[in-house]
């Protein structure tokens, strides 16, 4: 009898088993490069909205008057030894936005006109605004004389 070799069916015994890929040992740059970008164009468009303004002396102007309202309109004054009045009232700073957000309450409209001294602080006249807009009133009138200078050179 001759010696022979018998074969196992299915190529050596690794039936079934696939080969895995090989890890990938690059960084796929693409999605940071494009967030990259995206971030470069934000800080473009914001950046040249963060500087702060230029201190300026701001002129007198003409200004025409405003229409009256169904209500009698609400006004705020400071004068000229620091004084806050509401209305006719004097009011202590203190007060004045626990005031405001009742009225505000109360009231359809958040008119308010602001009436300030002419020698009063621009610091000062902001910082009530910021009251009158912590209190519930967020169009704000500042209230002048007519008849000052005109930007178009006619005069007064």
């Amino acid at each position: 009898m001759g010696a022979g070799v018998i074969q196992k069916s299915g190529g050596g015994g690794r039936r079934g088993r696939r080969r895995r890929p090989a890890a990938m040992s690059e960084i796929n740059v693409t999605p940071f490069v494009d967030v990259m970008l995206v971030l470069l164009i934000i800080f473009m468009v914001a950046a040249p909205m963060m500087t702060v303004g230029v201190p300026i002396e701001l002129p007198e102007t003409a200004a025409t008057a405003l229409p009256q309202e169904e209500q009698e309109p609400l006004t705020i004054t400071l004068t000229a030894d620091g004084q806050v009045l509401l209305m006719a009232n004097e009011t202590p700073e203190e007060d004045l936005v626990t005031k405001l957000k009742a009225i505000a309450a109360e009231r359809q409209d958040d008119k308010i006109f602001l009436r300030a001294d002419g020698s009063v602080p621009y610091a000062r006249v902001a910082q009530v605004m910021g009251a009158l807009n912590a209190g519930g009133f967020r169009s704000i009138g500042l209230v002048t004389e007519q008849g000052g200078p005109r930007l178009d050179g006619s005069g007064n």
